[in-house]
């Protein structure tokens, strides 16, 4: 998971009012996974003509918080950009794939992100359309890193991830982290929630293994595509690893 990110030129997504993003994870029942395996090659076109979705990516996810050689196939995410938070309630608590999901899910577990910084492309395109400023949250920050790593350079990416993602493991005022990607290896996503700004900042600038993983990215052109967006969590809802991790941390802010 590595933070920090240069300001690309990007191709916006045209802005819509009360632009909101979901982040899903599904825990799939035993005799269940290739059920689940398969939605990632299939569901694609469904997604596509559910109304009020402007982005959307199924994810698949690996073992530990961070970036991960070692795929988990009982967990998988959904993430997806709304032209607003009805149309996105509409299709999370009502639609019939999400009745499928949760035939086969043990769990599910949804947060609701509004964005307020984004940089870089997902399949040239940037999804996110910031409205809000960080100035004055004092709460939780969610971040979410990704991207589409060079073959030439997987060698090296892959000889610091496992050390990288041990820090993440160890870094405070972690609340809950999980590695996502598209593809095995070579399109790699994180997505973390943190206790406040100060901890994330502290991890991302702070550490000198994730200092040198940042140089290197840049000096040695990891990436042929990047994307480092944060968000303000908003809401969360159901169980990921038998909780809602973000409950707690959520109501304490609104209240």
């Amino acid at each position: 998971m590595y933070l920090p990110f240069n300001t690309d030129s990007v191709r916006q997504v045209p802005p819509q009012s009360d632009r909101l993003t979901t982040l899903t994870l599904f825990g799939f029942r035993k005799g269940h996974i290739r059920w689940g395996l398969a939605q990632m090659g299939t569901k694609g076109a469904q997604l596509d003509q559910v109304p009020g979705l402007l982005f959307h990516k199924l994810l698949g996810s690996g073992h530990g918080k961070g970036f991960s050689i070692k795929p988990n196939f009982r967990r998988y995410g959904l993430l997806c950009t709304w032209e607003s938070e009805e149309a996105a309630d509409e299709f999370l608590e009502r639609s019939e794939l999400m009745l499928e999901y949760r035939l086969h899910a043990y769990e599910i577990w949804t947060v609701k992100l509004l964005p307020t910084q984004a940089h870089g492309l997902w399949d040239r395109v940037q999804p996110f359309t910031p409205q809000l400023t960080e100035k004055n949250n004092q709460g939780p920050v969610a971040v979410l890193t990704r991207a589409s790593i060079n073959w030439l350079a997987l060698p090296q990416f892959w000889r610091f991830t496992p050390k990288v993602s041990k820090g993440l493991e160890e870094a405070k005022g972690l609340i809950c982290s999980i590695g996502l990607g598209e593809l095995p290896l070579i399109r790699q996503a994180t997505f973390s929630v943190w206790e406040s700004m100060e901890a994330m900042k502290a991890y991302a600038y702070q550490g000198a293994l994730h200092k040198e993983v940042i140089k290197r990215t840049r000096a040695e052109k990891w990436y042929s595509e990047e994307l480092f967006a944060r968000f303000i969590p908003v809401e969360s809802y159901g169980l990921w690893n038998g909780a809602d991790p973000l409950a707690k941390v959520i109501n304490n802010t609104l209240s």
